[in-house]
């Protein structure tokens, strides 16, 4: 008798979506969400879905690289037990290598198909602690204008947390859209973003600035590129202002160092970058030394931002939310999920799985 959690199929195939405007960061823009849909199949027929963006100007991986990795990881993957979801992620993760969102679709796919058939929620397969979450909303690289008028807008949606991507151009510009922006939304509380675009003399710089203009971030993400741990360190012990790792934690590896070194005081968790399997590692490794955790993600449709949000919620204790790129898609090619209301996000609507499915299918 055949058990019907084994995988019987999995597919994988092109997820191109057009974006509102282009999504800017310090190392460059994507005009469009070329991402990849992955359908795992159990043996019962029961499907699970997973998301696989990958963004070139954060760690050069493309949709080509991503859809390869997976079509590698193929052999491993058909014929296993779902149940066996942490063997599954130790297989496939020599065969992915350089393709952490690949690693991601597959573990979510897989996740997705297994609480599915058990009519179990992601969010509580997580843990359950928490069942809603308050995300920033991002404004990208771009004009001060443009800048001006997108926190007026946002926190008129109900957005109470802003995340300026800097680094893009010279720190006077970034100093100059930063206080445009605290200007239009005094209120807000500010992340700034570098991505890896500054030096860390030019990050302190920045701060000092806005520090003499009376603005103070609530949070300094990635200021320097992710291999520069000493101007990581350097920056976590003069801005004053907490610091969180991203582009420099995309393993445990990184966050064991994180947490042996105080290069930084958050960590930014992406399921996109290392998996959903070693980001429950990456997440342990954080709360064990006091490290504060943020959700975040690529250009993501709601398949994986829901992913993300089950994953975070159920985990809990999460102070930085930073799940908002499907607000900047054209059109969204999934029903279902988490509901969103302004900055709330409700994941109570789940039922089974992260609740999502591909409107075509």
């Amino acid at each position: 008798m055949t058990t019907s959690t084994l995988i019987r199929r999995v597919l994988v195939e092109p997820l191109d979506i057009a974006l509102k405007k282009p999504f800017g960061i310090a190392g460059g823009a994507q005009t469009r969400a070329e991402n990849a849909l992955v359908t795992v199949e159990l043996a019962d027929g029961t499907r699970g879905y997973g998301e696989a963006a990958p963004f070139p100007a954060f760690n050069g991986e493309t949709q080509s690289r991503a859809i390869a990795a997976v079509n590698a990881a193929l052999p491993v993957i058909v014929g296993a037990d779902a149940r066996s979801f942490r063997a599954i992620a130790a297989a496939i993760r020599p065969l992915v290598q350089g393709a952490g969102s690949a690693r991601c679709a597959i573990e979510t796919a897989v996740l997705d198909a297994l609480t599915k058939q058990a009519g179990l929620p992601l969010w509580a397969f997580f843990g359950g602690a928490e069942r809603s979450l308050a995300t920033d909303i991002t404004i990208t690289t771009g004009s001060i204008a443009e800048a001006r008028a997108e926190a007026l807008a946002f926190t008129g949606q109900g957005f109470s947390r802003l995340k300026v991507k800097i680094g893009a151009g010279t720190p006077e510009e970034d100093v100059a859209r930063v206080a445009a922006i605290h200007e239009a939304a005094p209120k807000a509380g500010l992340i700034l973003d570098g991505n890896g675009g500054l030096t860390a003399r030019a990050t302190l710089a920045v701060v000092g600035a806005l520090e003499a203009l009376g603005i103070k971030p609530i949070l300094l993400e990635q200021p320097v590129p992710g291999d520069d741990w000493e101007g990581l360190l350097e920056v976590s012990r003069k801005a004053g202002i907490p610091v969180a790792a991203d582009e420099s934690a995309a393993s445990v590896a990184d966050a064991l160092r994180i947490a042996q070194s105080g290069a930084a005081q958050v960590i930014n968790i992406k399921l996109m970058k290392s998996g959903v399997v070693e980001a429950l590692a990456i997440a342990e490794v954080a709360r064990a030394a006091g490290i504060g955790l943020m959700i975040g993600g690529m250009v993501e449709a709601t398949l994986a931002m829901s992913m993300s949000a089950c994953f975070a919620a159920g985990f809990g204790g999460f102070s930085f939310v930073d799940l908002d790129t499907p607000l900047f898609l054209l059109e969204e090619p999934f029903a279902g999920g988490y509901t969103r209301s302004g900055e709330q996000m409700d994941l109570t609507p789940i039922a089974a799985g992260h609740g999502v499915t591909p409107l075509r299918a």
